[in-house]
């Protein structure tokens, strides 16, 4: 089933287990769509669409992104993968502390630690990954979007790592991810104060790429996330893998050894032939149509 969007764009290509091209599955908090049209038709949109919980991280909904991240992670036509909201002004309100307090103990351990590998995972995915940020991404929500490659916001979007708020601490990268993205002191000082910041602040320190004015429709940094998605899918998408692995392991290591990772990244893309077709494109002063080969 195709659903067409505004303009009359094919957007979606609705599905559960299998799906791109797959048939609706009722009820789905999680739905995946595949931007139609020549120029988009390599970007893979992960749709999170549960209304009533605002998008919280509840059982269900955490199940169903790893279904979606497991089938995305060998389709060799995605380039890239956009995560956005379906429930108009929230990305992501966090973990679901209804849920949550009907849990022991115990059971609440595992959880956590399922969502810290379910963000490993988005953080693992091959090609690019964008967040966009339309609203609310607080708790578990911005630590969604932290596990993305980039961040783009709408200005009037909230985000905070909010758990200190509640007692606890973030469980599922927050600690890890923002002190790397907007360095160690601005990140201890928004995980000890629970602050919330919007989109215009979160730029300015480097939380997100882009800070763009909300639309009357509610979705200004999907479709500032869908134009950079778009700058990126006509490059090579072998290189563009290869570029996000040398960028994610040599941040984990010293810069020797990380030259060393991006030396052998680097010799792994020498025999490609989209190599050769950039050269040839080069030479010859022609727009080069690389395969991903």
């Amino acid at each position: 089933m195709i659903r067409l969007g505004r303009a009359g764009r094919e957007v979606l290509r609705w599905g559960g287990p299998g799906l791109l091209g797959a048939a609706p599955r009722r009820g789905a908090e999680v739905l995946v769509g595949a931007a139609g049209g020549k120029q988009r038709s390599g970007i893979a949109e992960i749709l999170m669409n549960r209304p009533h919980a605002r998008n919280s991280l509840g059982k269900v909904f955490v199940n169903e992104l790893f279904s979606v991240l497991e089938q995305l992670r060998s389709d060799e036509k995605v380039r890239v993968v956009v995560f956005k909201s379906e429930v108009k002004g929230v990305f992501c309100a966090g973990a679901d502390l209804k849920e949550r307090a009907k849990m022991n103990d115990e059971e609440v351990g595992h959880f956590v630690r399922r969502l810290r590998h379910l963000m490993d995972e988005i953080a693992a995915l091959p090609v690019p990954t964008i967040a966009a940020i339309d609203g609310y991404a607080l708790g578990g929500g911005l630590e969604l979007a932290l596990a993305c490659d980039l961040r783009v916001a709408a200005s009037s979007a909230k985000m905070g790592l909010i758990e200190t708020t509640r007692g606890l601490l973030p469980g599922a990268g927050g600690t890890q991810r923002l002190p790397r993205c907007v360095g160690i002191g601005l990140a201890k000082e928004l995980i000890f104060t629970g602050r919330q910041i919007d989109g215009q602040a979160a730029f300015s320190m480097g939380l997100v790429n882009h800070a763009v004015p909300q639309n009357s429709e509610g979705d200004a940094a999907y479709q500032r996330a869908l134009t950079l998605a778009e700058e990126i899918l006509p490059q090579a998408p072998f290189a563009v893998k290869m570029g996000k692995l040398a960028i994610n392991r040599g941040m984990e290591v010293d810069i020797a050894s990380g030259m060393a990772i991006e030396g052998m990244c680097y010799a792994q893309n020498i025999p490609t032939r989209d190599r050769q077709e950039g050269m040839a494109a080069f030479r010859e002063k022609r727009p080069p149509q690389f395969t991903g080969k």
